[in-house]
């Protein structure tokens, strides 16, 4: 069903004139590319092709994949999403299922974490969570705990609370963005339980999450500039860094730097000393799901 709904979600955005092909009179049903032109593009047959869009995807060579890429104009998210999709598809790829992370990293990260002083920085895991953060990224996502609910999750709090629309001041870009990284995590790990859980309640519970996710966009998010508007100290403009973390897999440290002098650096010094009163990181760690 992924396989087939991502390859005519991505079929449906190339126009015949976007990839090259000469039309010849005759009205066309579809605005995007036929199974045909795809598999001509391909240099693979039109059975071929429309067996993969099926969701027959194991054993397809990489050439195959890289020929399909080319043929839809995938970028490179969305190259590696296809990748990821054959690779679930295949024998192997079924057995090869990740280990359950723990609710708590080791406590060298956590030590890592409290020695970045004059940055927001968190670990989360791929299911959206918040695991651990440092004074400063307790402080800068405390409206995710207002509620009872542990851990803070950034999807349920985008779709679920609406302090989110005041927090995100482009919450449009903040939605599209959570729900691409969701769908790129939904296809690196396909058998995640808590992950499917994840997308089913939200499904259920915002149209807003529905509509987004039947959109099938994958994207990297690996560095970049956020604003927030935090309720205590108002607008930040902050660079992110993310990086996965190799020695425990499924979890990526997120550091958000403000420009030096800039107001926003100003800002980030008075939210430590905000977050130094409230309490947030003990409020966090109180109240476990």
């Amino acid at each position: 069903m992924a396989v087939r709904e991502f390859l005519a979600s991505r079929r449906a955005k190339i126009t015949p004139e976007m990839a090259g092909l000469t039309l010849y009179g005759g009205r066309r049903r579809v605005p995007g590319l036929r199974r045909e032109e795809v598999a001509m593009l391909a240099g693979v047959s039109v059975d071929y092709y429309t067996k993969l869009e099926r969701g027959n995807l194991a054993g397809t060579s990489e050439s195959v994949l890289d020929a399909i890429a080319r043929a839809l104009k995938l970028d490179e998210a969305e190259r590696d999403h296809l990748y990821n999709l054959a690779r679930a598809a295949s024998p192997s790829g079924r057995s090869q299922r990740r280990p359950l992370q723990s609710g708590t990293v080791r406590p060298t990260l956590q030590f890592m974490l409290d020695s970045i002083t004059t940055a927001p920085a968190f670990i989360g895991n791929h299911q959206m969570d918040i695991v651990a953060a440092n004074q400063l990224g307790y402080a800068l996502y405390s409206e995710m705990y207002r509620g009872p609910a542990r851990p803070a999750n950034h999807s349920r709090f985008i779709f679920l609370d609406p302090r989110a629309r005041d927090f995100y001041p482009n919450w449009e870009l903040a939605a599209n963005t959570n729900v691409a990284i969701l769908r790129t995590q939904s296809g690196r790990n396909p058998f995640d339980k808590r992950l499917a859980d994840l997308v089913g309640e939200l499904s259920v519970r915002s149209e807003e999450f529905r509509t987004r996710w039947a959109a099938h966009n994958v994207r990297r998010h690996y560095a970049g500039t956020k604003v927030f508007h935090h309720p205590v100290v108002g607008e930040l403009e902050l660079a992110y860094e993310a990086m996965e973390l190799a020695e425990d897999p499924g979890f990526t440290l997120t550091v958000y730097p403000a420009v030096p002098g800039s107001p926003s650096d100003e800002r980030l010094r008075l939210l430590a000393s905000w977050g130094a009163t409230e309490r947030i990181q003990e409020m966090a760690v109180a109240q476990p799901s």
